[in-house]
This record gives C-alpha cells, structure tokens and sequence, in this order.
C-alpha cells in the first residue's frame, strides 16, 4: 500500500508561490526549494514532478487569486469601484514583493524556449480581458463615457499597474500616492 503524503499540496504551492514571486524562477534553486516547503529531493518530484511544474502552478495560484481579489472588489464596489481599489490594494498588501509575479515571469522569460513565459503572457492577458470587462461594464453603467475603447482602457491599466508595482519596490517612491492618482485618473474618464 502506497504511503500518503505527510504534507498539504496547496500549503506547499502557496510557499512556493511566494518564493518564485520574490526570487524569480532562475533566482529560485532547488535547494531553497527543498528548503522553505520542507522536501526531500525525492519527495519533491513525487509530488510536482519538476521545479517548471510547480513554478506553473504557483504562477496559475498567483493568477487566480489576484483574480478573486478583483471579483470581490467589484462585488462590494462594482465594476469602477474595483478598478479605482485595485492600484491600491496591489501596492499596499502584505509580502516581500509587490512586483507583478506574472510580468516579472514574462520579462525573465523572453527570449527563451520555456513554456513559462508564454504561461505568464497568457495569463496576463486574461487579466487584459477581465480589466476590459470591468471598463465595459463602469460604461454600462453610465461612470465612463463610451467614447473610450474598453480594450485599450485595460491595455493601459494594466501597464500602469505593472509599472506602479515596480515604482512600489523602490523606497524613495510614495506608492500609495501613485496608487490614488491611478484611481483619481479613471474619474476623468467619464
């Protein structure tokens, strides 16, 4: 009879999750793997089979969970609601890192044969479609003018995100002023 794991999957996804979010998939050996979730060699590629495998599913539970950050934010807020909250709740959560783990996989990426790297594009263009439903539903809703194309309203948003992310890694930056000039900026949009 076969021994079950002594430890929890997701547990051990979110702690890598963490790690490659901080250190990146290069910056992140093996051994600091084997480290922070507590696994022998053996015992690691029993359960995630690869160090790209599990760094695909620690990008997959980045996405989701940004994701469900976003969902809730427009279930409390609506869709404009969300939009103006999220600059700020990227920038002042809790972590080690605020850059965006999925552009920052994208940027490490290029250039090579990984998988990971077009994984990371495509997730962030599923973020691209949710930020475009988003600015489609605050012009439904009579907050932005329709005179604006949703697509390229999310194209934008996310490239300030992605760059207000990265300005909230330096010191000398007031993040949290940046992030409430985003949101102040989508008020002119209607």
């Amino acid at each position: 009879m076969a021994r079950r794991p002594e430890y929890d999957r997701e547990a051990l996804i979110d702690a890598a999750r963490d790690l490659f979010w901080q250190q990146g998939w290069a910056g992140t050996s093996m051994k600091d793997l084997e480290r922070v979730l507590k696994l022998k060699p053996g015992s690691f590629y029993a359960a995630f089979g690869s160090k790209d495998a599990l760094y695909g599913l620690a990008m997959d539970r980045y996405a989701r969970d940004g994701s469900a950050r976003l969902a809730a934010l427009e279930a409390e807020f609506g869709a404009l609601g969300a939009l103006k909250r999220q600059p700020m709740a990227v920038v002042s959560g809790a972590g080690k890192t605020r850059a965006c783990m999925l552009a920052k996989t994208y940027v490490e990426m290029l250039g090579t044969n990984n998988d990971l790297g077009l994984k990371a594009a495509e997730r962030l263009s599923e973020m691209e479609t949710r930020f475009a439903a988003l600015f489609a539903a605050a012009q439904e809703n009579g907050d932005i003018s329709k005179d604006h194309d949703p697509k390229l309203l999310a194209q934008r948003y996310q490239s300030d995100l992605v760059g207000l992310r990265i300005m909230a890694e330096r010191a000398d930056v007031d993040a949290i002023a940046l992030a409430q000039a985003m949101a102040d900026d989508l008020d002119r949009l209607g």
